[in-house]
Order: C-alpha cells, then sequence, then structure tokens
C-alpha cells in the first residue's frame, strides 16, 4: 500500500508546491511509483507538472464531493513514474460543501482505497491554511512533511500546525506524525536563518532533514516550463538537493 504524505504549511509562500512537487518527481526518478495529489485550489502543482488547469476533465473536486471515482481523474505526466490528480479554482467552493457534510473528513481516505495498492507513495499538496481540505488530507495521510522557511515567524507557525496535527491525530487519524521538517529557501551566510536552524536543532532535531533547500534560479524557473526542477535541469543545485530529500524520505518512511 503507499505511503501518503501531506505537504502542510499553513503559511503561503515557504516553498511547500515547489517542494511537493519536486520531492514527487524525485521519487519517481527513484524508482517509486508516485501519485500527486493537488489539493491546493490554486492548482500550482497541477501546473507544475506540465498540465493545463483550463482543459481539465475531472479534478479532485470531483472526488471529494463523491461525484467522481478517482481512478477516472487521474492523469499521467510526461515524467517518470509520476501521475497527478489534478485541480483547478473550482476546488475552492468544495470547503462549504465539505463543511456541511457529516463524516466529510474521511472522504479523502475513502477515495485512496481504490489506488492506494497501484502506489509506493502518495504525495499530497495541501493549501495553505487549517480548513477542511487540509483536515481531509491529515485525516488519510501516514505522515506530514513541513516545509518552511529559516524565520521566526515559521517557528511559530510550526507550533500552531504541530498543535493541530495533535488534534487531528486524537480525533480521526492516531497513526498520524511529522515525518520531516524540510527548511526551504536556505541562505547559510545570514545570520538569522543560522540561529533559527540551531533553535530547530534544539527543539525538533529528530525532525529535521539533514538537506537544506537553497535558492537557486533553476528551481524558480522550472514552473515557468511546467517541469520539475531535475527536469528542467538535472544538474542544477535545486534536482540534487531534491533528489536527496526524497532518498531521506524512503529512509524516514
Amino acid at each position: 500500500m503507499a505511503k501518503i504524505i501531506a505537504f502542510a504549511n499553513q503559511k503561503g509562500g515557504v516553498g511547500k508546491t515547489t517542494s511537493a512537487v519536486n520531492v514527487a518527481a524525485s521519487l519517481g526518478i527513484l524508482g517509486k511509483k508516485t501519485l500527486l495529489v493537488d489539493l491546493d485550489p490554486q492548482g500550482n502543482a497541477t501546473s507544475g507538472v506540465g498540465i493545463p488547469k483550463r482543459s481539465l476533465k475531472g479534478t479532485v473536486k470531483e472526488v471529494l464531493t463523491g461525484e467522481t471515482d478517482i481512478k477516472q481523474v487521474i492523469l499521467t505526466t510526461n515524467y517518470q513514474n509520476l501521475s497527478i490528480v489534478p485541480t483547478n479554482v473550482t476546488l475552492s467552493g468544495a470547503e462549504f460543501d465539505l463543511y456541511n457534510d457529516e463524516g466529510s473528513e474521511y472522504n479523502l481516505k475513502d477515495a485512496f482505497k481504490s489506488v492506494s495498492a497501484d502506489y509506493d507513495y502518495i504525495i499530497i499538496d495541501c493549501p495553505p491554511s487549517l480548513g477542511m481540505l487540509t483536515i481531509n488530507a491529515f485525516v488519510a495521510s501516514d505522515g506530514i512533511l513541513v516545509p518552511m522557511q529559516a524565520e521566526f515567524y515559521a517557528v511559530e507557525g510550526l507550533s500552531q500546525l504541530i498543535s493541530t496535527t495533535k488534534r487531528i491525530k486524537k480525533l480521526y487519524n492516531e497513526d498520524l506524525q511529522i515525518v520531516g521538517i524540510l527548511i526551504t529557501m536556505y541562505n547559510k551566510r545570514l545570520l538569522l536563518s543560522m540561529q533559527v536552524m540551531d533553535e530547530l536543532q534544539k527543539y525538533y532535531p529528530d525532525k529535521l532533514f539533514n538537506t537544506t533547500i537553497s535558492r537557486n534560479v533553476k528551481l524558480s524557473e522550472a514552473p515557468g516550463f511546467g517541469k520539475p526542477v531535475y527536469y528542467h535541469d538535472k544538474h542544477s543545485k535545486g534536482a540534487n538537493e531534491y533528489l536527496e530529500i526524497a532518498k531521506e524520505l524512503i529512509e524516514r518512511i
């Protein structure tokens, strides 16, 4: 059965979608059959693997609301061992429907049952909020990977996310755990970054990934071409760093 990992952080602009797309692609490169699930209404993970959002015939929204089976909306990407459940802006309307549907916290988990045996990993790109879409992701997942920047506001947000994880664990998914904290947009020359890293090492030593994701041009360019960074420039620093993260994730799960 697939290992299901939610990439989540309620703070936007931390490299969450970039990390979900590139870790999913890296897992595929490493020979793991991977399904990327775009659960963010912005649909950036969908366009990030080259799928046009406007021409979609089926999305994760219809899966969550029970209108269609997940197998009907899975698309094969141009990238090795990587498929996607796409989304577009229509997903934003599903949040209200889920709030008013008793037991809807389990909708995504139930949907995965028919495809879990087909994949090694299912990677969920969550929206930058802690609403019903993210709750569905947490209920369905084995673990949460938290991309975050090395800044103090991000550390405060991390404590809130950990608190939410504990509540979901108690109410819906007793096996849920945070599998790792991934530092993105890292600049080791900044004193603040080093101070935050020291703080994280002090309080979450077993959660921090050994590799950090540096700021680099190729990583920023790749989404504009609808490509994970490895397929944009496999020799780039970003491509190598995300491959290392994928290897470490395999070891952790």
